[in-house]
């Protein structure tokens, strides 16, 4: 799980039940893609709410999924801390 820690102490993460974020403050927790399936029963991967592309398509859900952690880890949480 990566933490990202702003000057103000607002801490970003991609949500994970790994610890209860509500024991760092207070917490807001928003949407950061759609993992959906298309017209062609494959998924998709939408980053859309966080000015992402599309990724896929992908045969199952779960490579989907891990395409969008990867990417959210990579793109739009860069690595401060890691626990």
């Amino acid at each position: 799980m990566q933490l990202k820690v702003q000057p103000d102490g607002t801490i970003h993460t991609l949500y994970q039940d790994d610890i209860d974020l509500s024991s760092l403050g207070q917490t807001e927790i928003k949407r950061g893609s759609h993992v959906e399936p298309n017209e062609d029963a494959h998924w998709v991967a939408d980053l859309a709410p966080v000015q992402g592309p599309e990724l896929g398509p992908f045969l199952n859900r779960a490579d989907a999924l891990n395409a969008e952690h990867r990417w959210l880890e990579t793109f739009w949480l860069p690595a401060v801390i890691r626990i």
